[in-house]
């Protein structure tokens, strides 16, 4: 019997539970209170006592789930879909491309059994590897064969790691209770739109029930599968993030309206994402130059929709083959040839022990952040700022400032340091020199930082940083970002306070274009 159809029969276990604990996910705002503000911690940035029991156990170690976890955890995808049933104006898939990082382009296109190897490859090699996700090249639900085959040996040879799929949605109804019968406990949608005006300006077409329809009546049938996918999946206790690409001047303003209608339908997280939109890449939004948001564009858009429900600001727009913690890509370690040649030795134990040891770091970077939390108290100020941070993960400043690949961009205010982004940048340090014209970047995208926490840092970027009124800063090297980032800024608050200096508000910061691409 095929697998899908031998799951499609499967019963979805304690489903009467989970379906009540999504129900007060989505009353509540997926979050409980903490601290004394009384402001809610919820969704990606959520902790152990600011969730149900069972949303912590599927969310403590998914780095996309969890801003927490996406400093610890890694993902990897596999491109085993490589069909797609509808067209976006953002999007050109390629299948063998390996200079571009973006959604839907990959290097190569595997079968459900390379897949599978692959897989249990990059768990031994890589223990801190948590999650398995199918988001394309295509369409994961435009090819249910492929992808149900690759979760049913995946579940069946690594029954530690997680499995999530990413979908446009136009097909997931039909499949929500395959989905369950595997065990996906999470699944994303990409849902750009509630408004078929806006959506036919999104969507060329889409393909259903071997017919194209185009404009409106396409769009229409797009955002009505979306919703009732997404409201059946929560039923079902299964969590689901939605993905919405912000586009200025054609679905930015809109994107208030469908953060409500995805928070009423029980999503546990919004991913509101910039639209990369470079010609290069051969999108239509991309030729006929639509610009993509600036970087506080995009995060007033993100404040505004936070006060209705959880949003993710940790998402890096991941190929549809990346491998390695967010923010980094191994998959250029991991090609077919590589994996075939290898001799794979799945240790279930070791790989627990050594994510024991991973959680034990957890809590000692709570204790800290919380130890300096406490030094704020009393303190009174309006200022909020922004702060960026180069970082190889582990919750620590721990990178070189030539080094650095991206910055995550941290919020400071009384209420403490909250992570709001990141920033793709070039590499500064280019083998024993550094590269003047990709220091200009580096500024551009962090224009709006008032300080850059870093490892070290050369001279001459310390003074071209100062001219441009960014502090760096180094003396946190190796420690705690987040007790860090407050230490740094009760000492700013103390300056101006005391008149030492004079807080300013900076300017806005570019967002740079596409992805990280994996080093051969």
């Amino acid at each position: 019997m095929d697998a899908s159809v031998q799951h499609e029969q499967a019963t979805i276990p304690d489903g009467d539970k989970l379906s009540s604990v999504m129900q007060t996910i989505a009353e509540h705002k997926g979050c409980g209170t903490s601290g004394g503000s009384g402001k809610a911690s919820c969704g990606s940035g959520a902790g152990e006592n600011d969730l149900p029991p069972e949303i912590w156990e599927k969310v403590k170690n998914h780095p996309c789930y969890s801003e927490e976890a996406h400093h610890h955890y890694a993902r990897m995808h596999v491109a085993v879909a490589p069909a797609c049933n509808i067209q976006c104006n953002y999007c050109n898939r390629k299948y063998d491309c390996a200079n571009e990082s973006r959604p839907g382009v990959v290097s190569e296109k595997l079968t459900p059994e390379q897949a599978a190897k692959k897989v249990l490859a990059v768990a031994s090699t890589i223990p801190q590897m948590t999650v398995l996700g199918i988001a394309g090249p295509g369409d994961p639900l435009a090819n249910p064969e492929k992808t149900f085959k690759t979760f049913e040996l995946i579940a069946r040879t690594a029954p530690d790691i997680k499995l999530c799929l990413s979908t446009n949605g136009l097909a997931l109804p039909d499949h929500v209770d395959t989905i369950a019968g595997f065990n996906v406990d999470h699944v994303t949608i990409t849902i750009n739109m509630v408004d078929p005006e806006i959506g036919a300006k999104i969507y060329p077409w889409v393909f259903w029930k071997h017919k194209r329809y185009t404009g409106v009546e396409a769009a229409k049938l797009l955002t009505d599968r979306q919703l009732q996918g997404l409201e059946m999946l929560t039923e079902r206790g299964i969590l689901c993030k939605v993905n919405s690409v912000m586009i200025p001047g054609v679905n930015d303003k809109h994107l208030v309206e469908v953060n409500r209608a995805v928070k009423s339908r029980g999503a546990f997280l919004h991913n509101i994402m910039p639209l990369i939109s470079s010609p290069e890449h051969g999108t239509v939004f991309g030729l006929t130059g639509q610009r993509g948001p600036t970087a506080q564009e995009l995060k007033a858009l993100q404040d505004e929709c936070e006060g209705e429900m959880n949003m993710m600001r940790h998402c890096r727009q991941c190929r549809a083959d990346a491998v390695g913690l967010l923010g980094e890509d191994r998959s250029a370690e991991f090609t077919t040839d590589k994996i075939m040649a290898m001799e794979v030795n799945y240790d279930i134990d070791s790989r627990k022990a050594y994510q024991e040891a991973v959680e034990s770091e957890r809590v000692a970077k709570v204790v800290a952040r919380q130890e300096e939390l406490a030094s704020l108290a009393g303190q009174s100020s309006d200022i909020k700022l922004l702060v960026a941070v180069a970082t190889k993960g582990s919750g620590l400043i721990n990178e070189h400032f030539g080094h650095a690949k991206e910055f995550q961009v941290y919020e400071l205010s009384t209420a403490g340091a909250k992570f709001v982004g990141h920033r793709r940048v070039d590499l500064y340090c280019q083998g024993g020199y550094g590269d003047e014209d990709s220091l200009e970047t580096v500024i551009r995208a962090i224009n709006d930082c008032h300080a850059v926490f870093v490892a070290k840092i050369g001279g001459c970027p310390k003074s071209d940083l100062q001219a441009a009124g960014i502090e760096p800063v180094d003396q946190f090297a190796h420690e705690f970002i987040e007790k860090s980032a407050i230490a740094w800024f009760k000492s700013y608050l103390d300056k101006v306070n005391s008149g030492e200096i004079q807080h300013v508000v900076r300017g806005d910061a570019e967002i740079r274009q596409g992805a990280l691409i994996s080093a051969a």
